[in-house]
């Protein structure tokens, strides 16, 4: 048999649906395979790449959206280029895809946000914290939102960073916020905001929580608002306190040793506070015309399967609130064509590689990120699983596992999208867009003002297109 590991002439073409890090990193070792030539074309919705970097990361963050640099040394590669404002299943088909490419991979992350099952989940001032977030950082699809930012008490139900992050932004000093890249409504909107008192609560103890340590300690530096911790949420039970003395978690350990910092501080008088709580589980959003308070069951932690588990007691608590934001996970959405696991909200895939509803192997579709394995890990997690898929596509590829494109020269996918009339965005319309918005910052001492949605992308691309055109 004939390898095929492509050659200048005649390069592996592979297609990427999704800008995000776990995009940029499966093109990244794609481009960089020492036994293979391949070009990369990757596909994003919106005309700007970098996912949930732009979109997901906290505006008062800055360090981790760096991460952006090593993908924009990807994308100068020779081989690569980008195509942003199409969206896969309308302007680019998975019937498309297979005629002019020999693989795809998906990289669309996850997209929404997975739901309590609660009644009254769905009353006003209940959202999504995905909704929230894709909100501050002005994402396009969230740009035109609002949020009832006048009450005074806000339960932000969830362990992890992201329910850390909404907790944080809605602490934040107008100062604060204003030396970010924050949305411009959403600063205009937090600085008239009445929100006094932000609850933290999860499901499981302490011991359990899915914090970061860095993170969680961030909460105690904040300029305008006090962490409180009552001592008696610290008390941990036997199998929760047996783990944090074997040492087995560091992370653990840390955070518990946080929240007993939390505990034991003196309040600054600030004017606002996060109070955290554990072992507390929703179960009914109280309110008529909006939320007004939480029904919530008080758990204990038992033994499921070798696991520390929150198991219901027969204890309620009912907390008055008037606003509430979900943060107990994303999942993916299905994608037109490819095969999707409702259970889990990914693309079924054996270590990277997509199969059907029957366990067989789709020929020359691939996955990678939070769509191939769920909603976890940080960034840097992307990178070993983006290589992982890349692996195993190119060996695909040298024994011929792939599609036979009809029409895999690299002019014709751009052919296509123009006979179609797709306004696409090129990498270089990208870093126009980006130098625009941070000439905008620079003007009133910001790091950059973002453009919010798709037509004022465009447009501004126009603009500068024409005043650059003798």
């Amino acid at each position: 048999m004939q390898y095929f590991t492509g050659t200048p002439d005649n390069p592996i073409r592979v297609a990427i649906i999704g800008s995000g890090p776990s995009a940029f990193y499966a093109a990244e070792f794609l481009l960089s395979a020492s036994d293979a030539v391949v070009e990369v074309d990757m596909f994003e919705r919106l005309p700007t790449p970098f996912g949930l970097v732009r979109g997901g990361v906290a505006p008062d963050h800055p360090k981790i959206k760096t991460v952006t640099r090593a993908f924009e040394r990807t994308a100068q590669h020779e081989r690569f280029r980008f195509f942003g404002n199409v969206t896969f299943g309308r302007d680019l088909t998975h019937g498309d895809i297979a005629a002019h490419y020999h693989a795809v991979i998906y990289a669309t992350g996850a997209q929404t946000d997975r739901r309590l099952g609660i009644p009254g989940e769905d009353l006003p001032n209940s959202h999504a914290a995905t909704e929230f977030v894709a909100w501050y950082n002005g994402h396009p699809d969230y740009a035109h939102l609002s949020f009832d930012l006048s009450q005074e008490r806000v339960a932000v139900i969830g362990n992890g960073n992201v329910a850390v992050d909404v907790a944080r932004i809605l602490a934040r000093t107008p100062d604060e916020l204003r030396q970010t890249d924050i949305a411009d409504y959403a600063l205009e909107a937090l600085a008239q905001s009445n929100v006094r008192e932000i609850l933290i609560l999860g499901r499981r103890g302490p011991a359990q929580a899915k914090f970061t340590s860095l993170e969680l300690k961030e909460l105690g530096n904040l300029a305008g608002a006090d962490v409180f911790i009552d001592p008696r949420e610290l008390e941990l039970d036997p199998l929760s306190a047996e783990y944090l003395r074997s040492g087995e978690s560091r992370t653990a350990v840390r955070n518990y040793e946080i929240f007993q910092e939390f505990a034991r501080s003196r309040p600054l008088a600030k004017p606002r506070r996060i109070i955290m709580r554990f072992l507390l589980s929703p179960v009914e959003f109280v309110g008529t015309d909006r939320v007004e308070a939480i029904r919530m069951v008080k758990n204990e932690i038992c033994e499921r399967e070798h696991f520390m588990s929150p198991c219901p007691t027969e204890e309620y608590e009912t907390v008055p609130v008037g606003l509430v934001f979900r943060s107990i996970g994303y999942q993916g959405v299905p994608l037109p064509g490819v095969p999707f696991d409702d259970r889990q909200g990914i693309i079924p895939n054996k270590r990277g590689r997509v199969i059907n509803e029957h366990g067989e192997r789709m020929r020359g579709e691939y996955a990678v990120g939070w769509i191939k394995r769920g909603a976890i890990g940080i960034i840097g997690s992307n990178k070993p699983d983006a290589q992982e898929t890349v692996e195993y596509l190119l060996r695909d590829m040298a024994f011929h596992q792939h599609f036979c494109p009809a029409n895999s020269s690299r002019e014709a996918i751009p052919d296509l999208l123009q006979r179609r009339g797709i306004r696409y965005v090129t990498y270089e319309d990208w870093q126009l867009l980006d130098r625009l918005e941070t000439e905008r910052g620079e003007t009133v001492g910001r790091p950059r003002i973002k453009l919010t949605s798709v037509a004022e992308m465009l447009n501004a691309l126009e603009t500068a297109r024409q005043a650059a055109t003798p």
